[in-house]
């Protein structure tokens, strides 16, 4: 192979390694089939099965092109290998144009099958259909459209291959599938972890979860989701079922989950507050709105007259984590071993106050 094909073939290379797994480069310039092709597959947050039915098929159709697309690209960068003149090619080259041409017409084929009466055929499309009681594929696609809608979905992972759980599902996206799984009829088993020195996100130490989706339907294949630890707590707010532990996999905490359970401890130790006798509830938190407020600011770490904490006099609105989550995002993030010993100003009402001021609600559960 000489200097010119030599070339080509590192750079097609090259090129179709970034177009099969498009780094952050390319899909921040728009060089992806879901960018290009955007019109044609119409919007995922509208439709979202009917979405990734076509961005499968065309992306398989696409894909299928690039063994043809080597072969001419070659022929004209290389004129003297005569690629061109199919009755003189080599053995090996004309197995390989022949395998290069029927590829794609049977890829075409396929995929022209798939869309007929509305994609009815699509891989997708039938394992939608187990997951219906009566058969109907598309009152599936409906529900999980509806639910995917909703912005409280948990969502992660990188373009392209994503982890997606709405209040009834579990979806997993691929280059040329999708998985989707209703969370009363599956089990969730952490597989196994792994850890990495340096993270390509943040070059932080990472640790990477891999979780067993596995179903009660025989019809429909356990696959694995992958996330982030740090990731893990938000995942399992989004579930229904616990993930089962089996292995007694170590799951590193987020530095805010760590600031979370000390500041727990020492407010569990701080002194009570009773609420006055005309106050016969609290009202939900009006952070999270789940959860009852159950800390209420009062200064306890000096007299009302000494130092830079101050008197708060609003009712409890708060929860114990939305406080402090809250109390952390008021910190210097570089120094978080400073945090229990700084303030804080209040939410509502702006008084300082300080990891002692922070009294659990005399008969909560924090």
């Amino acid at each position: 192979m000489d200097s010119n094909a030599l070339f080509y073939s590192l750079i097609y290379i090259f090129i179709c390694v970034c177009f099969l797994a498009p780094p952050t480069e390319f899909v921040s310039s728009g060089l992806t089939i879901q960018n290009l092709l955007s019109n044609f597959l119409g919007s995922e947050d509208l439709n979202f099965i009917y979405y990734h039915i076509r961005r499968t098929s065309v992306t398989v159709v696409i894909h299928s092109f690039l063994l043809l697309g080597y072969y001419i690209g070659l022929a004209v960068c290389a004129p003297e290998l005569k690629l061109f003149y199919i009755n003189t090619l080599p053995t090996l080259w004309q197995i390989y144009l022949l395998v290069a041409v029927i590829v794609p017409i049977i890829t075409c084929i396929t995929a022209f099958y798939w869309s007929r009466n509305k994609w009815n055929y699509h891989p997708i499309a039938n394992e939608l259909r187990f997951l219906s009681s009566d058969g109907n594929w598309r009152s599936v696609a409906s529900a999980i459209d509806i639910e995917f809608r909703r912005i409280d979905k948990f969502t992660t992972g990188s373009f392209g291959r994503r982890v997606i759980v709405t209040d009834s599902w579990v979806m997993k996206t691929s280059t040329y599938y999708v998985h989707v799984a209703r969370q009363s009829d599956i089990h969730l088993t952490l597989s196994h972890s792994e850890e990495h020195a340096i993270s390509y996100e943040n070059n932080l130490t990472a640790q990477f979860l891999s979780i067993l989706v596995s179903g009660i339907n025989p019809n429909l294949k356990p696959f694995y989701i992958r996330l982030n630890a740090l990731e893990y707590g938000d995942l399992k707010e989004k579930l229904h079922l616990p993930v089962r532990n089996v292995r007694s996999i170590v799951i590193q905490q987020s530095l805010s989950d760590k600031f979370i359970e000390a500041f727990r401890q020492q407010v569990s130790e701080n002194a009570v507050y009773t609420l006055p006798s005309d106050m016969v509830e609290v009202d939900n938190c009006i952070g999270c709105m789940i959860k009852l407020s159950n800390v209420k600011l009062r200064k306890q770490c000096d007299d009302l007259s000494n130092g830079e904490c101050q008197q708060c006099y609003c009712r409890p609105m708060w929860c114990l984590e939305c406080m402090g989550k809250w109390f952390a995002s008021r910190q210097n993030q570089q120094e978080p071993e400073t945090w229990l010993g700084s303030i804080s100003p209040c939410p509502t009402c702006r008084a300082k106050f300080c990891v002692l001021d922070v009294c659990p609600i005399m008969g909560s559960n924090l």
